[in-house]
């Protein structure tokens, strides 16, 4: 075995779009390649056959789905962040929120100072976390 890689498949060719939206965010992040169809293969024309990029040095590999499929992404599954300070946390959750969906709105629950959970304007799961001192 070489390696894991978390995968995310977006529908309606929202991968691209994903990917500078989630590394604008984070700092020291970006993507690594983008291979994109081309006319007359299997996908819509510049859409993306298959991505790499990264958030924080985790690799994340991301494709645009060609074919509609009776699901999408789960709060299952979701990216945790550890932010080093409160003004950190809340522009970061206030961003992913944008369009989005709160599970567990920003807030004290106790094993945290403070901790979210959302769903992002894509439909990928977000938790942030302020660790206790």
């Amino acid at each position: 075995m070489k390696k894991v890689t978390p995968f995310l498949m977006f529908q309606d060719g929202k991968a691209e779009e994903a990917m500078n939206f989630y590394t604008s965010l984070i700092e020291d992040s970006g993507i690594t390649s983008i291979t994109r169809y081309k006319a007359n293969e299997a996908g819509p024309e510049g859409t993306v056959v298959r991505a790499l990029f990264n958030l924080k040095g985790q690799e994340f590999m991301c494709i645009d789905s060609h074919l509609n499929h009776a699901f999408a992404f789960t709060p299952s599954f979701s990216i945790f962040i550890t932010c080093d300070n409160e003004s950190e946390i809340d522009t970061l959750y206030e961003k992913l929120m944008a369009e989005g969906q709160a599970l567990m709105p920003l807030g004290d629950y106790g094993f945290s100072q403070k901790f979210g959970w959302l769903n992002d304007r894509f439909g990928v799961s977000w938790q942030l976390d302020l660790p206790i001192d």
